[in-house]
């Protein structure tokens, strides 16, 4: 058991569970926490949109195909996903970024994107159940 302080989210609580079906997060425990050997920083719980998915394909990381080798489903609009926080960013400067669900963000996104910008492309809801 660790003692470690639970992780908090962009908005000051703590890290809500992003997806579990597909279970995403650098741990694959639904989560999007992060740790030192997460360079990528999968720490924003986005929801794909067609829009994304199409331009993160066109830039070399296909997240639509199936990889069964590596348990990944593949993505579809609508499915929620702990995404590399430079990656997003990069989406959100080619205005293609998709909704952030900031209860399941984790904070570190702050050190990647402005809180600002993660507002402006909230999600509607809560975090998954």
């Amino acid at each position: 058991m660790s003692d470690a302080p639970p992780a908090a989210n962009v908005l000051g609580g703590p890290l809500k569970l992003c997806s579990a079906a597909p279970r995403t997060g650098w741990l694959r425990d639904g989560c999007c926490h992060t740790g030192p050997e997460d360079r990528g920083m999968h720490v924003i719980c986005a929801v794909m949109t067609a829009d994304f998915l199409a331009y993160s394909r066109a830039q070399g990381n296909d997240l639509i195909s199936p990889a069964p080798a590596f348990g990944f489903p593949g993505l579809k609009p609508g499915d929620r996903w702990c995404l590399c926080a430079s990656r997003w960013e990069d989406a959100r400067r080619a205005g293609v970024a998709p909704p952030v669900d900031l209860e399941s963000t984790h904070a570190g996104a702050l050190r990647v994107t402005a809180l600002e910008h993660l507002l402006i492309h909230a999600a509607q809801g809560t975090a998954e159940a």
